[in-house]
């Protein structure tokens, strides 16, 4: 557990609703471009036509770069046409990890072109994230959340299944120290090519508690300027296990505050999100009127 009082790292401003942001001001649309993974989280269970489920790794359909460019414009759209908070930023989360997919690149590509004033954002398990760090600057990616679950490989091995690096599928503590290396190394070189950085953590108690509070302290160190920490979801691998209350997240979110600052109101979206968090746009009807009307 960290101990002492570090001084809290400020976050620079921005109008990003994922990272502190006015979430009633500004949209966001989660592109789900991404379906493959190279790594399995324990807490992961990955599907599709799954409408009802909000929480990562959800998604009514991969899209192609091409139909994701569509979607961004009828959403633009459709919030312009409502006369409230307009569409700020096109983000890429999944189902998979965007890094394992050469479609998230190229999706960004066209939507930089068609959008030249939307905020781009990624998110990523890490794991190649040293090796890509140069194609995410060249797509002029603004803002980068990387998951971070572990601080040790003994923590780690109880937490992800497996991990594919250099092509060879790797379990235990071998994959989770592999996985952590890559990760903070990501985040140190991310920050300093002045990327912003947020580091989520999903909070498994009796897991990965313990390392909460120092973990905060090593991203803050390396330039990770907010941390966001939710509460494991009873799916998978800790399908039985109980989530942390309320009250629970909101002691350990004021401690972590102390050192980062928190990001307080994610509501895990699923990876094809689209709206302001917490009022996303139900995309099925908005689709099959755009048909219709065509």
């Amino acid at each position: 557990m960290a101990t002492g009082c570090p001084m809290m790292k400020m976050k620079r401003e921005t109008d990003h609703p994922c990272f502190g942001g006015d979430h009633s001001k500004a949209g966001r649309i989660h592109l789900p471009v991404a379906p493959g993974c190279n790594i399995k989280c324990g807490f992961c269970e990955r599907k599709f036509d799954c409408a009802n489920e909000s929480r990562p790794g959800v998604t009514s359909k991969v899209l192609t770069p091409e139909q994701a460019v569509r979607r961004v414009e009828l959403v633009k759209q459709h919030m312009e046409k409502q006369g409230g908070p307009q569409l700020k930023v096109v983000g890429i989360a999944g189902p998979g990890d965007p890094l394992a997919n050469p479609k998230t690149f190229e999706t960004f590509k066209l939507v930089r072109a068609a959008f030249p004033e939307m905020t781009l954002c990624l998110s990523t398990n890490g794991l190649r994230l040293p090796e890509k760090l140069d194609e995410i600057i060249a797509a002029d990616v603004h803002s980068l959340t990387v998951t971070i679950n572990a601080l040790t490989p003994e923590t780690g091995a109880k937490v992800y299944e497996w991990i594919n690096f250099a092509g060879t599928q790797i379990r235990g503590e071998e994959a989770a120290e592999i996985l952590l290396m890559e990760q903070l190394k990501g985040v140190q070189m991310a920050a300093k090519a002045g990327l912003l950085v947020k580091v989520n953590h999903v909070y498994i108690p009796g897991v990965n508690d313990h390392e909460t509070l120092d973990l905060a302290v090593k991203v803050r160190d390396l330039g990770a300027e907010m941390m966001n920490i939710m509460p494991v979801i009873p799916v998978g691998m800790f399908k039985d296990i109980e989530p942390p209350s309320e009250v629970t997240m909101e002691l350990v979110r004021n401690q972590a505050e102390l050192i980062l600052s928190q990001a307080r109101h994610c509501k895990q979206c699923r990876a094809d999100a689209a709206g302001l968090v917490g009022q996303d746009i139900d995309l099925e009807a908005l689709e099959a009127g755009k048909r219709l009307a065509s």
